[in-house]
């Protein structure tokens, strides 16, 4: 869905769906999922209504949370949700929200596998294994 290296080229696809959400347009693909992801978030909106601020700002460990990063972990559990990859998903899914309050709290949880399925997948120099993924899911639901 949301492809590419530039760091500017794929904030710049957050900003646009943001802007055409504001600005009562139709939404196409991608963006739909985002401007979804992005409602529950309110305290990025006023990042996403202004690209000048957030579209070459760095966020280092140490200040706080990079909301771009977040709403992309966000998408990616969408997408995988939506298609059921990894296999098994959707029942883990499934199984945190019986135990969360609402769905938005069960991605957070997810939120802290994938990233840090991500993390060891980039360390190593592999792709994302998706077994220690389903694995951490699994843990999480117990």
């Amino acid at each position: 869905m949301l492809y590419g290296q530039d760091r500017r080229e794929l904030r710049a696809v957050f900003f646009r769906a943001w802007r055409k959400h504001l600005d009562g347009q139709p939404l196409e693909g991608a963006e739909r999922t985002i401007v979804a992801v992005a409602l529950r978030h309110p305290e990025y909106h006023p990042l996403l209504e202004n690209a000048d601020t957030g579209a070459e700002r760095d966020w280092l460990p140490d200040q706080g949370e990079n909301p771009f990063l977040h709403l992309g972990l966000h998408i990616t559990i969408e997408e995988q949700l939506a298609l059921d990859q990894p296999r098994g998903i959707r029942a883990q899914y499934a199984e945190l929200c019986r135990r969360a309050p609402d769905e938005h709290s069960a991605q957070h949880r997810m939120l802290e596998c994938l990233g840090e399925t991500l993390w060891q997948a980039q360390r190593a120099g592999l792709p994302p294994n998706s077994q220690s993924y389903l694995d951490c899911l699994a843990r999480l639901a117990r």
